[in-house]
């Protein structure tokens, strides 16, 4: 995810300050990871040396003051370009999920890699069950919605390569075994 990008759409609606910006991130992308305000505030600062944004006025409401920010033309046509860009799929594996089970499989350790891949079925299980009741509560947004479809299909996908490798990881002890 481009944070940069994120926050030139968060600006598309209008000025906002960096407190603010970080507040509507972390509501409007709830299965993402919260921003952090320093990083809130140095993409601003990025974006301004860029010319995305510009600053647009102090605002101070019964705290400190704050520097409200405003998307330039350019910051408009650069998030309407990123808008149009396809994301390439990953080409690369970077589970932690996958690598551990992978590492206990190098060390010969199919015992712990069969335990690890039951466990972490059962954790995925109950995240699954988790945004499944997300997508149906009270309030639910179409953008809390959207989230968890999101979250689910890939649990899903894991959840597939979960029961797979344990069949695999079960041919094997088979064949050393045998």
């Amino acid at each position: 995810m481009s944070t940069a990008h994120v926050l030139l759409g968060l600006l598309a609606g209008g000025p906002r300050h960096g407190y603010d910006l970080k507040r509507a991130h972390d509501e409007r992308l709830p299965q993402a990871k919260p921003l952090a305000y320093g990083q809130v505030y140095s993409t601003l600062g990025r974006l301004e040396r860029d010319g995305f944004v510009e600053q647009s006025g102090q605002e101070q409401e019964g705290g400190p003051e704050r520097t409200a920010y405003t998307l330039t033309d350019s910051g408009r046509e650069r998030l309407a370009q990123w808008l149009t860009e396809i994301e390439p799929p990953a080409p690369y594996v970077t589970s932690t999920l996958f690598a551990k089970v992978v590492v206990a499989l190098l060390a010969a350790d199919a015992d712990r890699a069969r335990d690890y891949l039951a466990a972490q079925r059962s954790a995925h299980m109950t995240r699954l069950r988790e945004l499944t009741a997300v997508k149906s509560a009270p309030g639910a947004t179409v953008g809390d919605v959207v989230a968890a479809d999101y979250a689910i299909g890939h649990l899903d996908a894991d959840l597939r390569w979960l029961q797979t490798t344990l069949a695999r990881v079960a041919d094997l002890q088979k064949e050393v075994t045998a």
